[in-house]
């Protein structure tokens, strides 16, 4: 009788598993099969800011008069993630200013080099900001519109992920860069141009150099070395999203920030 009730409790486990769903959300190809991913939606290459002002758009909004001012509700902080839970209520204006931000940066007018501080008096919804932000990118990454990728080097010693979740498309050499770019945004829809910008984090620059000299500077051998894969965003697991807890200033760790070593 105990056997066959725990039958049925697995059978209710897989009734709701979706291995379709798995299969899309742990994608993984070659480079070049992430040049044709890219070619046929180049938003899979958008920056974070550009990531994050599209997740809050495609929620909508809607606009209204409050004492003869036009303001703009983003529909987003509404906390739709847990049944308004988290919602917002009453600060539409701030909000917009912070989407303003977000959107000067996805375009690339200097916001996305400074660092966004939330300054307001206690119960002024700041913590609930960060955390509506957060909850809306992790679920934004499972998506369709909201999928972003990473490499994995693959060494005689195994696989090694990239530490910092790279772009994949900073493997393109410089000479190369712009021809692709421009390729890219011919076809693309997109209001901003998809650009690369900076070098490989120095785990991946040391393998990237390591590789082209053992093959005499062929980019293809090299490349075949690399593997790409869908990336998921995860507070928790501390993927794409990191949470600083303030701390005594007598025992702060900068660590936290800066990183230090894995001991384990």
């Amino acid at each position: 009788m105990s056997r066959k009730a725990g039958t049925n409790l697995m059978d209710l486990v897989v009734a709701v598993q979706d291995s379709e769903q798995y299969r899309t959300l742990h994608w993984e190809g070659t480079f070049a099969d992430y040049l044709a991913l890219v070619q046929e939606n180049p938003g899979v290459a958008r920056t974070a800011y550009q990531r994050l002002y599209d997740m809050i758009i495609s929620y909508g909004s809607e606009r209204y008069t409050q004492f003869r001012e036009e303001l703009l509700h983003y529909k987003f902080f509404d906390d739709p993630f847990d049944n308004g839970r988290d919602a917002i209520f009453g600060l539409d204006r701030p909000l917009m200013e912070l989407v303003q931000v977000f959107q000067s940066a996805a375009r690339g007018y200097g916001t996305e080099r400074r660092v966004l501080l939330l300054h307001g008096p206690v119960g002024s919804a700041k913590s609930t900001m960060a955390r509506l932000l957060k909850k809306g990118m992790e679920h934004y990454s499972t998506t369709e519109e909201g999928a972003l990728y990473t490499l994995v080097w693959q060494t005689p010693d195994g696989e090694m992920p990239c530490p910092m979740h790279e772009e994949p498309l900073r493997l393109i050499p410089q000479p190369a860069r712009n021809k692709v770019l421009d390729e890219i945004n011919e076809q693309s829809d997109l209001a901003y141009r998809i650009t690369i910008k900076g070098e490989l984090c120095p785990a991946c620059r040391h393998i990237y150099r390591s590789l082209m000299d053992a093959y005499d500077g062929d980019w293809n051998r090299m490349i075949e070395h690399v593997r790409v894969r869908r990336l998921l965003l995860s507070e928790q697991d501390r993927i794409g999203i990191g949470t600083f807890q303030p701390k005594d200033e007598k025992n702060q760790d900068s660590t936290e920030l800066t990183g230090d070593i894995n001991y384990r």
